[in-house]
């Protein structure tokens, strides 16, 4: 095992890992841009380097800054994260040419894998099934007009390069074609320097459904069952779940094994993913492979019992996986609810500033993968992901009650949340049942956006309004937190509601 790794990344992953090595007894080295001087993960980790200015093109994805950082600090390993150079053969192979060891694939899987269109071609070759579309780039619309029709509509444009939404576009008539491929030639262009677009049939409500596969360097390769990750807004996961209500132990096997199979032809070492459209009739279609450890890699671990982050660095480090196929079957539900600081009544907007209170959830079952402390400052500089708030229990109903209950105990103040979102999601009819796909969410975003305030707000609110009342009449004195301070007074009322609606 590694004396010393370094963890390329920041926020809740970075902590994760640093974890993970702690718990191996592995140093953990953080780095951190001058917006992250006083993140949790700069205080956990060993030791801390400061890598550059908030923007992340100045800090977190300067590998050459990086692999310096590593050689310096006497790491042997660097571990990326998702997100940032998690996923780019460059700095994959710098590493490397370094004398060091990238916790992840090698850099010709993360090439193999990391166009979709040669993805896709891998795919075929290896009998792996794919969505009907094209193996190359369009040249231009006259192409892209010629293989629609052979198709029929509707159609997806996807960038090759591409990820989380960005250079796709669905196209249902033909007269929307051009302006379509223009606009996703251009986002692609400028979220990945590539603007290569290819089309793909586009399906009317699959399901996404993921397989995580493990592999190490010794020709193991195994699949830990699925995930369902269909509760999307614009290509964005928001609830992930294991396993997924619509896939049988029949299904789980087939699709696992065409993972593996996917896996071994792109020569794929380490945790990675393989994401699958799957249909109403049980068909599925491979999409792509995510060569990192995933956000919602948790649900997993939950339902199959080991840790996904130690086995990255354990597989890194040249170790066998000790496991068979067959010990791999999920135990339970897990649900992974993505805690953002957005604001989903004005169109899911950032939101910033200071964390000025939190609250964690706990009990049985419930996991807080998070970033974020009191005080923390939020900003524009980063991805708006705070946490992941994650429950495991005996049944999907359990898990759901489960996380309903952790949702109504956790409290962050400071900036506006998804965490009542979430709430009103899991209350669904449709989503208790089960009965999603990928476009439920967006079809149904604006009724959960324009819904009532949760029952738990309501009720702090009404508490809120009876101190306010009460302290008017003379007949209550405020607490505070800070003395003398108007935002201290604000602060004190709301923690005393806080305290009357939990009956404290």
């Amino acid at each position: 095992m590694f004396h010393k790794v370094l963890v390329a990344n920041r926020g809740e992953i970075a902590l994760r890992v640093i974890r993970a090595c702690q718990e191996l007894g592995v140093k953990a080295v953080a780095v951190y841009s001058e917006a992250d001087a006083r993140a949790p993960h700069v205080r956990e980790a060993d030791e801390a380097v400061c890598i550059g200015p908030p923007p992340s093109n100045q800090s977190y994805l300067l590998g050459d800054r990086l692999i310096e950082v590593a050689r310096r600090t006497g790491a042997e390993a660097i571990h990326p994260g998702y997100g940032f150079l998690s996923e780019r053969a460059w700095f994959a192979r710098a590493v490397r040419e370094a004398g060091l060891v990238f916790v992840g694939p090698p850099a010709e899987a993360i090439e193999a894998m990391g166009s979709k269109t040669d993805a896709r071609q891998l795919a075929i070759a290896a009998g792996v099934p794919v969505v009907p579309g094209t193996t190359e780039a369009l040249r231009d619309a006259d192409e892209a007009m010629a293989i629609a029709e052979s198709f029929g509509y509707p159609v997806l444009l996807k960038a090759a390069a591409g990820g989380g939404g960005k250079g796709m576009r669905v196209v249902r008539e033909p007269h929307e074609l051009a302006a379509a491929l223009g606009a996703a030639q251009r986002e692609a262009k400028n979220a990945f320097g590539d603007d290569a677009v290819y089309v793909e049939k586009y399906l009317d409500g699959p399901r996404h459904v993921e397989v995580q596969v493990l592999a190490d360097m010794h020709g193991t390769v195994l699949h830990l069952g699925e995930r369902e990750c269909s509760l999307q807004r614009r290509h964005q996961k928001m609830v992930e779940e294991a396993p997924s209500p619509a896939v049988s132990p029949a299904l789980r096997a087939r699709m696992g094994e065409t993972a593996v199979a996917a896996a071994r032809a792109a020569g794929y070492v380490n945790a990675g993913t393989c994401e699958f459209l799957l249909d109403r009739d049980g068909s599925f279609y491979f999409l792509e492979m995510n060569t990192r450890i995933q956000v919602e890699h948790p649900v997993t671990e939950l339902v199959m019992g080991l840790d996904l982050v130690q086995w990255q660095l354990r597989i890194a480090a040249g170790e066998r996986l000790p496991f068979e196929q067959k010990s791999f079957v999920p135990r339970g539900w897990a649900i992974e609810c993505r805690i953002t600081s957005e604001d989903p009544a004005n169109g899911f907007l950032p939101s910033t500033g200071r964390i000025t209170h939190l609250h964690l959830p706990s009990g049985p079952g419930v996991r807080w993968d998070g970033g974020i402390e009191d005080g923390s400052e939020i900003g524009l500089h980063y991805d708006p992901m705070l946490a992941k708030l994650i429950v495991h229990a005996p049944s999907r109903p359990l898990a759901i009650a489960r996380m309903q209950r952790a949702l109504r105990e956790l409290v962050v103040e400071g900036v506006e949340t998804s965490r009542s979102f979430h709430l009103r999601l899991l209350e669904h009819p449709d989503v208790q049942a089960g009965d999603i796909s990928i476009q439920w969410l967006e079809a149904h975003l604006a009724e959960l956006t324009s819904a009532q305030p949760d029952d738990d707000t309501i009720r702090r609110a009404a508490v809120v309004a009876a101190l306010a009342a009460q302290h008017d009449r003379g007949q209550l004195a405020a607490p505070v937190h800070s003395a003398g301070a108007e935002s201290g007074v604000r602060e004190g009322w709301r923690w005393q509601a806080r305290r009357e609606s939990l009956g404290q």
